[in-house]
Protein backbone atom coordinates (compact mmCIF):
# COMPACT_ATOMS: atom_id res chain seq x y z
CA UNK A 1 0.00 0.00 0.00
CA UNK A 2 2.71 2.39 0.94
CA UNK A 3 4.30 1.89 -2.56
CA UNK A 4 1.07 2.06 -4.46
CA UNK A 5 0.22 5.85 -2.29
CA UNK A 6 3.83 6.70 -3.04
CA UNK A 7 3.46 6.19 -6.67
CA UNK A 8 0.23 7.78 -6.96
CA UNK A 9 1.72 11.19 -5.42
CA UNK A 10 4.78 10.51 -7.34
CA UNK A 11 2.32 10.39 -10.70
CA UNK A 12 0.09 13.50 -9.97
CA UNK A 13 3.70 15.48 -8.67
CA UNK A 14 5.28 15.01 -12.50
CA UNK A 15 1.98 16.64 -14.32
CA UNK A 16 2.20 19.58 -11.78
CA UNK A 17 5.60 19.75 -13.07
CA UNK A 18 4.93 19.22 -16.40
CA UNK A 19 2.27 22.14 -16.28
CA UNK A 20 5.42 24.57 -14.45
CA UNK A 21 7.75 23.48 -17.11
CA UNK A 22 5.39 24.10 -20.25
CA UNK A 23 4.10 27.25 -19.00
CA UNK A 24 7.64 28.85 -18.16
CA UNK A 25 8.28 28.42 -21.99
CA UNK A 26 5.39 31.12 -22.57
CA UNK A 27 6.05 33.16 -19.58
CA UNK A 28 9.75 34.14 -20.61
CA UNK A 29 9.09 35.20 -24.23
CA UNK A 30 6.36 37.87 -22.76
CA UNK A 31 7.14 38.46 -19.12
CA UNK A 32 8.96 41.57 -20.87
CA UNK A 33 5.52 43.58 -21.49
CA UNK A 34 4.58 45.81 -19.24
CA UNK A 35 2.32 48.40 -21.36
CA UNK A 36 -1.47 47.12 -22.89
CA UNK A 37 -3.61 49.54 -22.37
CA UNK A 38 -6.59 48.05 -24.16
CA UNK A 39 -6.19 44.50 -22.80
CA UNK A 40 -9.19 42.87 -20.09
CA UNK A 41 -9.70 39.90 -19.13
CA UNK A 42 -12.46 37.26 -17.89
CA UNK A 43 -13.07 38.40 -13.80
CA UNK A 44 -14.77 35.29 -12.01
CA UNK A 45 -16.94 37.99 -10.76
CA UNK A 46 -17.99 40.03 -13.45
CA UNK A 47 -18.21 37.36 -16.07
CA UNK A 48 -22.32 37.85 -17.56
CA UNK A 49 -22.83 40.84 -15.92
CA UNK A 50 -24.93 43.46 -17.45
CA UNK A 51 -25.02 47.53 -16.34
CA UNK A 52 -28.59 49.31 -16.34
CA UNK A 53 -28.69 50.05 -20.32
CA UNK A 54 -27.50 46.43 -21.27
CA UNK A 55 -24.16 46.27 -21.53
CA UNK A 56 -21.38 43.91 -20.61
CA UNK A 57 -19.50 45.40 -17.61
CA UNK A 58 -16.17 46.18 -17.85
CA UNK A 59 -13.87 43.02 -17.42
CA UNK A 60 -16.99 41.01 -18.34
CA UNK A 61 -18.04 39.95 -21.32
CA UNK A 62 -20.26 37.27 -22.23
CA UNK A 63 -19.02 33.95 -21.19
CA UNK A 64 -19.85 30.42 -22.34
CA UNK A 65 -20.85 28.08 -19.33
CA UNK A 66 -22.15 24.90 -19.65
CA UNK A 67 -23.51 22.03 -17.04
CA UNK A 68 -20.90 19.65 -17.16
CA UNK A 69 -21.26 15.98 -15.10
CA UNK A 70 -17.68 15.89 -14.19
CA UNK A 71 -17.78 19.02 -12.54
CA UNK A 72 -21.16 17.88 -10.40
CA UNK A 73 -23.08 19.55 -12.70
CA UNK A 74 -21.49 23.00 -12.25
CA UNK A 75 -21.26 25.30 -14.94
CA UNK A 76 -18.25 25.77 -16.33
CA UNK A 77 -16.08 26.68 -19.52
CA UNK A 78 -13.58 23.60 -20.67
CA UNK A 79 -11.88 26.23 -23.00
CA UNK A 80 -10.75 29.77 -20.85
CA UNK A 81 -9.65 30.28 -17.46
CA UNK A 82 -11.33 32.76 -15.36
CA UNK A 83 -9.27 34.94 -12.74
CA UNK A 84 -10.59 36.47 -9.51
CA UNK A 85 -9.39 39.31 -7.64
CA UNK A 86 -9.90 39.73 -3.94
CA UNK A 87 -12.32 42.30 -3.20
CA UNK A 88 -9.77 44.78 -1.41
CA UNK A 89 -7.86 44.92 -4.37
CA UNK A 90 -8.15 47.41 -7.24
CA UNK A 91 -8.66 44.83 -10.38
CA UNK A 92 -7.25 46.64 -12.92
CA UNK A 93 -4.02 47.35 -11.01
CA UNK A 94 -1.10 47.70 -12.96
CA UNK A 95 0.51 44.71 -11.19
CA UNK A 96 -2.60 42.87 -11.44
CA UNK A 97 -3.22 43.71 -14.94
CA UNK A 98 0.36 42.65 -15.82
CA UNK A 99 0.29 39.59 -14.25
CA UNK A 100 -2.87 38.23 -15.44
CA UNK A 101 -1.27 39.02 -19.42
CA UNK A 102 1.70 36.59 -19.09
CA UNK A 103 0.02 33.78 -16.81
CA UNK A 104 -2.44 34.02 -19.72
CA UNK A 105 -0.46 31.08 -21.19
CA UNK A 106 -1.95 29.10 -18.59
CA UNK A 107 -5.03 28.69 -20.68
CA UNK A 108 -3.24 26.07 -23.16
CA UNK A 109 -1.76 24.33 -20.42
CA UNK A 110 -4.66 23.81 -18.71
CA UNK A 111 -6.83 22.35 -21.93
CA UNK A 112 -3.90 20.09 -22.81
CA UNK A 113 -3.36 18.58 -18.96
CA UNK A 114 -7.35 18.13 -19.22
CA UNK A 115 -7.87 16.18 -22.58
CA UNK A 116 -4.56 14.68 -21.84
CA UNK A 117 -5.65 13.66 -17.99
CA UNK A 118 -9.84 13.36 -18.24
CA UNK A 119 -9.77 12.32 -13.88
CA UNK A 120 -8.43 15.83 -13.42
CA UNK A 121 -10.62 18.63 -12.04
CA UNK A 122 -9.27 22.28 -10.59
CA UNK A 123 -5.61 23.40 -11.98
CA UNK A 124 -5.30 26.76 -10.52
CA UNK A 125 -2.57 29.53 -10.17
CA UNK A 126 -2.23 31.70 -7.36
CA UNK A 127 0.14 34.77 -8.33
CA UNK A 128 2.13 36.39 -5.31
CA UNK A 129 0.05 39.67 -6.58
CA UNK A 130 -3.11 38.49 -5.61
CA UNK A 131 -4.79 37.22 -8.23
CA UNK A 132 -6.06 33.31 -8.70
CA UNK A 133 -6.27 32.07 -12.27
CA UNK A 134 -8.88 28.60 -12.49
CA UNK A 135 -9.65 26.64 -14.56
CA UNK A 136 -11.97 25.46 -16.11
CA UNK A 137 -13.73 29.39 -15.88
CA UNK A 138 -16.88 29.14 -13.56
CA UNK A 139 -18.48 31.83 -12.30
CA UNK A 140 -17.63 33.57 -8.79
CA UNK A 141 -20.70 34.71 -6.27
CA UNK A 142 -19.83 37.80 -3.36
CA UNK A 143 -21.68 37.20 -0.03
CA UNK A 144 -24.98 39.47 1.03
CA UNK A 145 -22.13 42.09 1.20
CA UNK A 146 -20.91 42.09 -1.77
CA UNK A 147 -17.43 40.74 -0.97
CA UNK A 148 -15.15 37.96 -2.19
CA UNK A 149 -13.00 36.90 1.11
CA UNK A 150 -10.86 34.52 -0.89
CA UNK A 151 -7.42 35.19 -0.73
CA UNK A 152 -5.06 32.71 -2.52
CA UNK A 153 -1.98 33.57 -0.38
CA UNK A 154 -3.60 32.90 2.77
CA UNK A 155 -4.32 29.05 1.38
CA UNK A 156 -2.37 26.03 3.00
CA UNK A 157 -1.48 25.04 -0.16
CA UNK A 158 0.04 28.61 -1.42
CA UNK A 159 1.56 28.74 1.99
CA UNK A 160 3.30 25.27 2.10
CA UNK A 161 4.34 25.40 -1.44
CA UNK A 162 5.94 29.06 -1.45
CA UNK A 163 7.90 28.84 1.80
CA UNK A 164 10.26 26.90 3.66
CA UNK A 165 9.07 25.51 7.47
CA UNK A 166 9.93 28.50 10.11
CA UNK A 167 9.80 29.29 13.27
CA UNK A 168 8.69 32.71 14.18
CA UNK A 169 8.49 35.06 17.15
CA UNK A 170 5.78 38.08 16.80
CA UNK A 171 6.91 40.80 18.95
CA UNK A 172 4.30 43.75 19.31
CA UNK A 173 4.67 46.89 20.82
CA UNK A 174 2.23 47.67 23.80
CA UNK A 175 4.10 50.76 24.97
CA UNK A 176 1.40 54.18 25.69
CA UNK A 177 2.42 55.81 22.35
CA UNK A 178 0.83 52.33 20.61
CA UNK A 179 -2.56 53.80 22.00
CA UNK A 180 -5.98 53.70 19.54
CA UNK A 181 -5.57 53.27 16.23
CA UNK A 182 -2.09 52.13 15.96
CA UNK A 183 -3.15 49.49 18.59
CA UNK A 184 -5.69 48.22 16.33
CA UNK A 185 -3.32 48.26 13.20
CA UNK A 186 -0.66 46.18 15.40
CA UNK A 187 -3.35 43.72 16.51
CA UNK A 188 -4.93 43.44 12.71
CA UNK A 189 -0.93 42.84 11.74
CA UNK A 190 -0.60 39.88 14.19
CA UNK A 191 -3.57 38.34 13.08
CA UNK A 192 -2.62 38.58 9.00
CA UNK A 193 0.97 37.49 9.87
CA UNK A 194 -0.93 34.36 11.84
CA UNK A 195 -2.79 33.54 8.20
CA UNK A 196 0.63 33.24 6.72
CA UNK A 197 1.53 30.64 8.56
CA UNK A 198 0.71 26.55 7.66
CA UNK A 199 1.19 23.58 9.34
CA UNK A 200 4.93 23.02 8.90
CA UNK A 201 5.66 26.08 11.39
CA UNK A 202 5.83 27.28 14.79
CA UNK A 203 5.26 30.62 16.45
CA UNK A 204 4.98 32.67 19.66
CA UNK A 205 3.65 36.12 20.07
CA UNK A 206 5.31 38.51 22.75
CA UNK A 207 3.79 41.72 23.86
CA UNK A 208 6.50 44.07 25.21
CA UNK A 209 6.41 47.49 26.82
CA UNK A 210 9.00 48.21 30.47
CA UNK A 211 8.08 44.37 30.82
CA UNK A 212 7.48 41.28 28.65
CA UNK A 213 4.23 39.35 28.39
CA UNK A 214 3.74 36.49 26.97
CA UNK A 215 0.14 36.65 25.12
CA UNK A 216 -0.21 33.48 26.25
CA UNK A 217 1.15 32.98 29.66
CA UNK A 218 1.00 29.36 29.49
CA UNK A 219 3.42 29.20 26.70
CA UNK A 220 6.44 31.08 27.82
CA UNK A 221 9.75 30.36 26.49
CA UNK A 222 8.59 27.96 23.75
CA UNK A 223 7.03 27.85 20.47
CA UNK A 224 3.63 25.94 19.12
CA UNK A 225 2.35 24.25 15.71
CA UNK A 226 0.48 26.98 13.67
CA UNK A 227 -2.14 24.76 13.21
CA UNK A 228 -5.83 26.55 13.09
CA UNK A 229 -6.16 25.66 16.69
CA UNK A 230 -3.50 27.48 17.85
CA UNK A 231 -3.68 30.35 15.92
CA UNK A 232 -7.56 31.00 16.99
CA UNK A 233 -6.30 30.88 20.65
CA UNK A 234 -3.89 33.36 20.09
CA UNK A 235 -6.15 35.84 18.17
CA UNK A 236 -8.86 35.69 20.93
CA UNK A 237 -6.04 36.90 23.53
CA UNK A 238 -4.97 39.35 21.22
CA UNK A 239 -8.27 41.84 22.00
CA UNK A 240 -6.69 41.70 25.43
CA UNK A 241 -3.61 43.52 24.92
CA UNK A 242 -3.93 47.23 26.05
CA UNK A 243 -1.18 50.00 25.25
CA UNK A 244 0.77 51.82 27.99
CA UNK A 245 4.23 52.65 29.57
CA UNK A 246 7.81 52.83 27.95
CA UNK A 247 8.90 50.06 25.11
CA UNK A 248 12.05 48.36 26.24
CA UNK A 249 12.78 46.80 22.67
CA UNK A 250 16.19 45.73 23.34
CA UNK A 251 14.80 43.11 26.36
CA UNK A 252 12.36 42.20 23.89
CA UNK A 253 14.80 41.27 20.97
CA UNK A 254 16.90 39.37 23.31
CA UNK A 255 13.99 37.14 24.79
CA UNK A 256 13.06 36.17 21.11
CA UNK A 257 16.38 35.29 19.98
CA UNK A 258 16.46 33.17 22.78
CA UNK A 259 13.33 31.42 22.58
CA UNK A 260 14.62 30.45 18.78
CA UNK A 261 18.04 29.21 19.37
CA UNK A 262 17.03 27.06 22.60
CA UNK A 263 13.93 26.08 20.52
CA UNK A 264 15.69 25.18 17.66
CA UNK A 265 18.39 22.84 19.62
CA UNK A 266 15.92 21.03 20.78
CA UNK A 267 15.24 19.67 16.95
CA UNK A 268 11.17 20.47 18.00
CA UNK A 269 10.91 23.17 15.64
CA UNK A 270 10.68 23.12 12.04
CA UNK A 271 15.18 23.01 11.86
CA UNK A 272 14.85 25.38 9.00
CA UNK A 273 14.26 29.04 8.60
CA UNK A 274 14.07 31.63 11.52
CA UNK A 275 12.10 35.21 11.75
CA UNK A 276 11.20 37.72 13.97
CA UNK A 277 8.40 40.22 13.37
CA UNK A 278 8.48 43.20 14.63
CA UNK A 279 5.37 45.26 15.11
CA UNK A 280 5.77 48.83 16.49
CA UNK A 281 5.54 52.18 15.97
CA UNK A 282 9.36 53.25 16.38
CA UNK A 283 12.89 52.01 17.76
CA UNK A 284 14.60 54.78 19.09
CA UNK A 285 18.50 53.29 18.27
CA UNK A 286 19.52 49.82 16.11
CA UNK A 287 20.21 47.77 19.09
CA UNK A 288 23.27 46.68 16.94
CA UNK A 289 24.88 45.41 20.56
CA UNK A 290 21.89 42.90 20.59
CA UNK A 291 22.55 41.52 16.94
CA UNK A 292 25.87 41.22 17.63
CA UNK A 293 25.27 39.09 20.17
CA UNK A 294 22.45 36.66 18.87
CA UNK A 295 23.02 36.83 15.44
CA UNK A 296 25.90 37.99 13.64
CA UNK A 297 27.78 36.70 12.08
CA UNK A 298 25.13 34.27 10.38
CA UNK A 299 22.45 35.77 10.50
CA UNK A 300 20.37 32.68 10.98
CA UNK A 301 17.28 34.56 12.25
CA UNK A 302 15.74 37.15 9.45
CA UNK A 303 14.17 40.44 10.90
CA UNK A 304 10.80 41.81 9.86
CA UNK A 305 9.60 45.31 10.93
CA UNK A 306 6.49 46.69 10.42
CA UNK A 307 6.24 50.53 11.54
CA UNK A 308 2.64 51.02 12.71
CA UNK A 309 1.17 54.51 12.05
CA UNK A 310 2.51 57.44 9.19
CA UNK A 311 5.16 58.65 11.05
CA UNK A 312 9.02 58.19 9.82
CA UNK A 313 10.51 59.69 12.34
CA UNK A 314 12.18 56.41 13.47
CA UNK A 315 11.95 54.28 9.98
CA UNK A 316 15.78 54.40 9.33
CA UNK A 317 16.26 52.11 11.92
CA UNK A 318 14.08 50.20 11.20
CA UNK A 319 14.73 49.70 7.72
CA UNK A 320 18.81 49.62 9.45
CA UNK A 321 17.51 46.59 11.37
CA UNK A 322 16.13 44.38 8.56
CA UNK A 323 19.37 45.35 5.74
CA UNK A 324 21.16 43.89 8.90
CA UNK A 325 19.74 40.83 8.97
CA UNK A 326 18.44 39.55 5.82
CA UNK A 327 14.42 40.87 5.93
CA UNK A 328 12.33 43.33 4.81
CA UNK A 329 10.92 46.90 6.46
CA UNK A 330 7.31 47.84 5.59
CA UNK A 331 5.40 50.58 6.87
CA UNK A 332 1.54 50.30 7.44
CA UNK A 333 -0.22 53.45 7.71
CA UNK A 334 -4.15 52.31 7.82
CA UNK A 335 -5.62 48.86 8.35
CA UNK A 336 -6.41 48.90 4.42
CA UNK A 337 -2.44 48.45 4.14
CA UNK A 338 -1.82 45.22 6.27
CA UNK A 339 -2.21 42.33 4.34
CA UNK A 340 -0.64 43.52 1.41
CA UNK A 341 2.50 44.63 3.36
CA UNK A 342 2.29 41.69 5.73
CA UNK A 343 2.89 39.52 2.39
CA UNK A 344 5.86 41.03 1.21
CA UNK A 345 8.03 38.78 3.51
CA UNK A 346 7.06 35.82 1.64
CA UNK A 347 9.24 36.63 -0.81
CA UNK A 348 12.32 36.92 0.60
CA UNK A 349 11.36 33.72 3.04
CA UNK A 350 11.44 32.04 -0.43
CA UNK A 351 14.78 32.86 -2.12
CA UNK A 352 16.68 30.29 -0.32
CA UNK A 353 14.29 27.67 -2.33
CA UNK A 354 14.60 30.12 -5.22
CA UNK A 355 18.58 30.07 -5.70
CA UNK A 356 18.78 26.66 -4.69
CA UNK A 357 16.07 25.98 -7.61
CA UNK A 358 13.76 24.06 -4.97
CA UNK A 359 10.48 23.27 -6.78
CA UNK A 360 9.19 20.97 -3.65
CA UNK A 361 5.37 19.50 -4.26
CA UNK A 362 3.46 19.56 -1.18
CA UNK A 363 0.39 18.27 -0.42
CA UNK A 364 -2.57 19.59 1.80
CA UNK A 365 -4.43 17.33 4.29
CA UNK A 366 -8.00 16.90 3.24
CA UNK A 367 -10.80 19.06 3.72
CA UNK A 368 -13.68 19.72 2.26
CA UNK A 369 -14.46 21.28 -1.71
CA UNK A 370 -17.01 24.31 -1.07
CA UNK A 371 -17.40 24.86 -4.27
CA UNK A 372 -18.53 21.02 -5.43
CA UNK A 373 -20.65 21.13 -1.54
CA UNK A 374 -23.52 23.01 -2.70
CA UNK A 375 -24.58 20.72 -5.50
CA UNK A 376 -22.93 17.42 -4.58
CA UNK A 377 -22.80 17.02 -0.69
CA UNK A 378 -19.28 17.28 1.01
CA UNK A 379 -16.29 16.16 -1.11
CA UNK A 380 -12.90 15.24 0.83
CA UNK A 381 -9.97 16.87 -1.62
CA UNK A 382 -5.98 17.10 -1.10
CA UNK A 383 -4.30 19.52 -2.93
CA UNK A 384 -0.87 19.17 -4.85
CA UNK A 385 1.06 22.34 -5.21
CA UNK A 386 4.58 23.52 -6.30
CA UNK A 387 6.05 26.94 -6.14
CA UNK A 388 6.86 28.93 -9.20
CA UNK A 389 9.44 31.24 -9.59
CA UNK A 390 11.68 33.82 -11.56
CA UNK A 391 15.54 33.36 -11.79
CA UNK A 392 15.96 35.96 -14.88
CA UNK A 393 20.23 37.27 -14.91
CA UNK A 394 19.28 40.15 -14.22
CA UNK A 395 18.60 39.59 -10.30
CA UNK A 396 20.52 37.12 -8.21
CA UNK A 397 17.81 36.55 -5.81
CA UNK A 398 15.29 35.18 -7.47
CA UNK A 399 11.38 36.18 -7.56
CA UNK A 400 8.33 33.96 -6.12
CA UNK A 401 5.61 34.31 -8.75
CA UNK A 402 3.32 32.57 -7.14
CA UNK A 403 1.95 28.71 -6.57
CA UNK A 404 0.60 26.16 -9.25
CA UNK A 405 -1.70 23.55 -7.95
CA UNK A 406 -4.74 21.12 -8.74
CA UNK A 407 -6.87 19.64 -6.62
CA UNK A 408 -7.68 15.57 -6.27
CA UNK A 409 -10.31 13.79 -4.75
CA UNK A 410 -9.60 11.13 -1.97
CA UNK A 411 -12.16 8.40 -3.77
CA UNK A 412 -9.30 8.88 -6.44
CA UNK A 413 -6.37 8.00 -4.30
CA UNK A 414 -8.85 5.04 -2.60
CA UNK A 415 -9.23 3.74 -6.05
CA UNK A 416 -5.39 2.82 -6.23
CA UNK A 417 -5.84 0.46 -2.78
CA UNK A 418 -5.73 -2.99 -3.68
CA UNK A 419 -8.28 -4.39 -2.05
CA UNK A 420 -8.21 -7.44 -2.69
CA UNK A 421 -4.76 -8.41 -1.20
CA UNK A 422 -5.70 -6.60 2.03
CA UNK A 423 -7.94 -9.29 3.53
CA UNK A 424 -11.00 -9.51 4.87
CA UNK A 425 -10.47 -7.59 7.60
CA UNK A 426 -7.41 -5.16 6.68
CA UNK A 427 -8.28 -1.77 5.55
CA UNK A 428 -5.43 1.40 4.26
CA UNK A 429 -4.92 4.66 5.40
CA UNK A 430 -2.75 7.55 4.86
CA UNK A 431 -1.46 10.57 7.29
CA UNK A 432 0.60 13.72 6.39
CA UNK A 433 3.79 14.27 7.97
CA UNK A 434 1.92 16.56 10.50
CA UNK A 435 -0.21 13.83 11.76
CA UNK A 436 -3.73 14.53 10.28
CA UNK A 437 -5.49 11.70 8.59
CA UNK A 438 -5.56 11.90 4.75
CA UNK A 439 -7.39 8.71 3.92
CA UNK A 440 -9.22 6.58 6.27
CA UNK A 441 -12.54 4.32 5.98
CA UNK A 442 -13.81 5.89 8.72
CA UNK A 443 -12.81 9.27 7.84
CA UNK A 444 -16.21 12.07 7.60
CA UNK A 445 -16.33 15.40 6.61
CA UNK A 446 -17.36 17.61 9.46
CA UNK A 447 -19.09 20.70 8.25
CA UNK A 448 -20.45 23.28 10.22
Amino acid sequence: MDILILYYYIDYSKKVQFLINLWACEYFNICCIHSFPQYEYFNAVLINEVDEMGNNVELGGEFLLEPNDHFNNLSVNLSLSVVQVPTNMYNKDPDIVNGVYWSEALNKVFVDNFERDPTLIWQYFGSAKGFFRQYPGVKWHPDEHGVIGFDCRNRKWYIQAATSPKDVVILVDVSGSMKGLRLTIARQTVSSILDTLGDDDFFNVIAYNQEIHYVEPCLNGTLVRADRTNKDHFREHLDKLFAKGIGLLGEALAEAFTILNDFNQTGRGSVCSQAIMLVTDGATEMYDDVFEKYNWPERKVRIFPYLIGRESAFADNLKWMACANKGYFSQISTLADVQENVMRYLHVMSRPKVIDHEHDTVWTEAYVDSALNEKAGPSLMTTVAMPVFSTKNETNQGILLGVVGTDIPLQELMKLIPKHMLGIHGYAFAITNNGYILTHPDLRPLVT
